[in-house]
């Protein structure tokens, strides 16, 4: 089968693929981005209760966390979240601020997508869905690709925007660490991280009618700290300002 060629072949049609695709497009390259699921974006289908907290006005590299505390830095000066929420109001998608700088859709996370969508159908980007990568090798121009619809494809550029394996129920796998692998590339080992905290056995017995109780709260740890919510539940807490601890 004579394999078909493309700049950029994008494996993961979610908010960072689609982010990639739209950019390389509009810079002139022939792009395909691929999606094992039937749907585009579905992470940002559910986010945000289903209204897809798409930003937050305080975003700075001091939020993320990683070996380089500055790596984020050169990417916001470039495009800030102040500049996502241009595309998003260019888009005429009605947002409000719930609170600490959380901006969500004041309607559907599914505006987002199909803000995503137009502007990759815009650049000329080719979207295919349900189909996944079978095999990937690196040849003399750039990367080869055997894809589940029988087609093979070549490109220059080789995206990996799978995400992690944080929900395994819509599909997540561990797919593009092995790739990463496979083409010498260091990998970080993964934990969980944004997860709630659990009770040992005789504090839990003990708590367990404040089950569904929410409270503000101050939770410190690891040197910072966090003012928001926490909820009980029946395992332990929850809640925004406990998710956010827990990665510290």
């Amino acid at each position: 089968m004579t394999p078909q060629t493309v700049d950029v072949l994008i494996v993961g049609a979610g908010a960072a693929g689609m982010m990639c695709a739209i950019e390389a497009g509009r810079r002139g390259r022939s792009v395909r981005i691929l999606d094992h699921a039937r749907a585009p974006g579905e992470k940002i289908r559910i986010s945000g209760g289903g209204r897809c907290n798409f930003t937050n006005t305080g975003t700075s590299p001091a939020n993320f966390l990683g070996e380089n505390p500055r790596f984020a830095t050169s990417a916001l000066k470039r495009f800030s979240q102040h500049d996502f929420v241009k595309r998003v109001d260019r888009a005429g998608i009605a947002w409000h601020e719930k609170t600490l700088g959380q901006l969500f859709c004041d309607d559907s996370a599914r505006q987002i997508i199909r803000m995503l969508t137009d502007d990759m159908r815009a650049a000329g980007v080719v979207l295919s869905l349900g189909v996944s990568v079978e095999r990937v090798d690196r040849v003399a121009d750039g990367f080869e690709a055997a894809l589940s619809d029988g087609t093979v494809v070549r490109s220059r550029s080789l995206v990996l925007a799978t995400g992690g394996k944080s929900i395994p129920k819509m599909g997540a796998t561990g797919w593009a660490y092995d790739a990463a692998r496979q083409f010498g590339l260091r990998v970080t080992d993964t934990r969980p991280a944004l997860v709630p905290l659990t009770f040992e056995a005789g504090l839990l017995e003990t708590l367990t009618p404040l089950a569904g109780v929410a409270v503000d709260a101050v939770v410190k740890g690891g040197g910072t700290s966090f003012a928001e919510a926490m909820l009980f539940t029946h395992r332990g807490l929850s809640g925004p300002a406990i998710l956010q601890i827990s990665s510290y």
